[in-house]
């Protein structure tokens, strides 16, 4: 690629999703991105962005630049700050993707690295979705359950969460304690309502729960949560985020298999970057204080 100006542009409106957004972070002018993007579609041939209402998204080309820009603008930038003698050098984005209900875990850790690098700028992308590591979408992501498999990923274990069954204590009023698994059908339970969910504790309550006792199903972790919190029915949560909540009770003793391991996923054209290495060390070294 002859010019560098109109990648560059093409990866910021694919990271910000509008012309508007990239023209902030270049420093241009509207008109220029627009430009830009003309020429580059010109000069390869084909369709990087599907424009509508609301911006711009990439096409499957569009993606692949996407991913190479991004690899490409870290390492210059890694390279920057060797030339001028601070290969340690952390600034730019950060971009980091995990289930929301790890934010109480990670957002204070960012928080901190972000203070240590204050030329750094923090994206906490989180949500159902898998974020594609191999299109430049995210620099980190932390994934739970079983090991992420996807080509040319560098993955790594993290940390193991216990995960504890878990009631209020308005519901235990009502309904009693929980006496071992032989009184399940006696409860009510919170659990999700995909029957095919891999999560251990999941298949786990489907063996022994009636499946009419799981009276309050949910599509994802947080309005499970929620679900428990408000007394709907005994649920799984991580013991963690149950020692954040003074009013719920344990209703059985954590069993070794509800726990879930956490991985450390980065894919191998951004792993060895000054940015990426010093934030996974960062990373690990904060998670030994956690009362997981």
């Amino acid at each position: 690629m002859d010019n560098w100006d109109e990648v560059r542009t093409a990866y910021q409106v694919a990271r910000m999703g509008t012309v508007s957004g990239a023209a902030e972070v270049l420093g241009v002018h509207h008109a220029t991105v627009i430009r830009h993007i003309d020429a580059i579609e010109g000069r390869l041939g084909v369709k990087l962005f599907q424009r509508h209402a609301r911006g711009y998204t990439p096409t499957e080309s569009g993606q692949d630049l996407l991913r190479v820009a991004q690899a490409t603008d870290d390492q210059f930038s890694q390279l920057v700050g060797r030339l001028k003698g601070q290969g340690d050098d952390v600034s730019g984005d950060l971009v980091v993707t995990s289930l929301a209900g790890l934010a109480p875990l990670l957002v204070p850790a960012l928080t901190e690295f972000q203070q240590m690098h204050p030329g750094l700028t923090v994206r906490f992308l989180t949500g159902e979705r898998l974020f594609r590591l191999e299109y430049g979408e995210a620099h980190v992501a932390v994934r739970a359950g079983k090991a992420p498999e996807q080509p040319d990923n560098v993955v790594q274990p993290f940390v193991r969460q216990r995960i504890g069954l878990y009631a209020t204590k308005g519901y235990v009023d009502r309904f009693g304690p929980l006496k071992g698994v032989e009184d399940f059908a006696n409860h009510r339970f919170v659990g999700a309502d995909d029957e095919n969910s891999r999560a251990p504790f999941s298949i786990w309550l489907r063996q022994n729960a009636p499946a009419e006792a799981i009276t309050f199903r949910g599509a994802e972790g947080f309005t499970l949560q929620e679900a428990v919190l408000s007394g709907a029915g005994i649920g799984f949560l991580s013991v963690w985020e149950a020692a954040r909540h003074e009013d719920l009770v344990q209703m059985m003793e954590p069993l070794p298999e509800w726990e879930g391991p956490l991985w450390l996923v980065t894919h191998v054209d951004l792993h060895r970057t000054a940015k990426v290495q010093s934030f996974l060390t960062f990373l690990k070294d904060r998670a030994q204080g956690w009362a997981l």
